[in-house]
């Protein structure tokens, strides 16, 4: 299981902390992240 964070309220540098997979500013990003992770 990966595990994506993102949007306004969070930063890359916290999901570096917390360990998350995937890190994406808006929703655009995070739909280019999933497809990586799907590869």
């Amino acid at each position: 299981v990966k595990i994506m964070i993102g949007g306004a309220p969070v930063t890359k540098s916290f999901s570096e902390q917390i360990g998350a997979d995937g890190y994406a500013a808006n929703a655009a990003s995070a739909s280019d992240i999933a497809k990586q992770f799907a590869d």
